[in-house]
């Protein structure tokens, strides 16, 4: 019992002495000046995971078709081949909206 009371005692000091330091160490966050930058940060952050996944879905297409020639699976290949031109239109989203806004 003396062991646990140890313990829990240095576990107790070890808490409040982690949050006075964290209750002195605080810092002011500021707002960005300019508001709508903060929102074209966070565009450009979604499109480019978004670009990412279209890779993802490119490379996996490719793979796809790659496997379909050697087995001679049609439908494979035509799964292959959509997913490859989905992963086309999902990775250059981005653009395509700009081209037609």
């Amino acid at each position: 019992i003396e062991k646990t009371t140890k313990v829990l005692r240095i576990a107790k000091r070890i808490l409040m002495a982690s949050g006075v330091i964290l209750a002195v160490i605080t810092n002011t966050a500021f707002a960005a000046g300019d508001p709508l930058s903060a929102i074209n940060n966070l565009s450009t952050f979604i499109f480019s995971a978004i670009k990412a996944i279209g890779m993802i879905l490119l490379g996996f297409g490719i793979v796809q078709i790659g496997l379909s020639l050697k087995s001679h699976d049609a439908s494979q290949r035509a799964n292959g081949f959509l997913t490859f031109f989905g992963g086309v239109i999902i990775a250059f989203a981005k653009e395509i909206l700009d081209t037609i806004l």
